[in-house]
């Protein structure tokens, strides 16, 4: 198995980050280049998102889910 180490400096995770190109409707990010899986909004002051292009977000979010629905129901 070929693992890609990282090869991106801070500019160009800020840029790609920043891109209009790189969001679904607006407010998805979508980038298979970006390894991160959870990375701050364009606006930092905003918060953060998750990048739709990995597997591990999808996971995230199921995992999240199934934790909230444990905790409602025996919780």
């Amino acid at each position: 198995m070929l693992i890609m180490k990282n090869s991106f400096d801070q500019f160009e995770l800020d840029k790609m980050r920043k891109d209009p190109d790189n969001y679904i409707l607006g407010i998805f990010y979508f980038n298979r280049k970006d390894f991160r899986v959870i990375l701050p909004k364009r606006n930092v002051m905003l918060g953060w998102t998750p990048n739709f292009a990995r597997i591990e977000t999808y996971l995230l979010l199921i995992l999240t889910a199934v934790l909230c629905y444990f905790i409602s129901k025996f919780g």
